[in-house]
């Protein structure tokens, strides 16, 4: 007999499954909607890569992998839940490098120094950014103030689209 495949493979399997329909139908909406963009830009990771090729593979725009979309190095905290107490209290600080990774401050200059670079370009190309909640919550920085609490609390639903217009040079 064929070994079933345990409850917590099945339920991951379906959570991938989901992923891959979401951005197909988000690529779908986008042609449909005839939202135009020139370039995506992706994150590395697994899951924002495919995201973005399902787009991409949809709609006929260019995807091109961006290093600097990667999600944050939590350092000694990467595979740890994100609500732990410890963590929570590190994660309050913003120049706190967590034992080996990357601190906010230099999450925030390396995604400020992509979206400089993007908007010396924004008279003449719209890009999407598919990417992580980390990233987007320093995006959501980038383009409109915030406090500390509203800054841990953002966050955008998979295939949710935000748009962001630079402010005129």
């Amino acid at each position: 007999s064929t070994p079933k495949p345990s409850s917590a493979a099945s339920d991951v399997y379906k959570r991938q499954e989901l992923g891959h329909t979401q951005a197909k139908e988000l690529g779908e909406r986008m042609k449909a909607a005839g939202i135009h963009i020139d370039k995506i830009l992706y994150s590395p990771l697994v899951r924002a890569a495919d995201t973005a090729k399902h787009i991409a593979e949809v709609t006929g725009v260019p995807a091109e992998e961006e290093l600097r979309l990667k999600e944050q190095n939590f350092g000694r905290y990467e595979s740890t839940p994100r609500n732990g107490a410890e963590f929570s209290v590190a994660k309050a600080q913003f120049v706190n490098s967590y034992g080996g990774g990357e601190s906010m401050l230099k999450l925030s200059q390396r995604i400020y120094n992509l979206l400089d670079e993007i908007r010396e370009e924004s008279d003449e190309k719209t890009y999407i950014l598919v990417a992580h909640n980390g990233i987007a919550r320093v995006v959501q920085s980038y383009f409109h103030d915030m406090t500390n609490e509203e800054y841990a609390a953002f966050g955008v639903k998979n295939c949710e689209i935000v748009r962001y217009d630079f402010p005129e040079k």
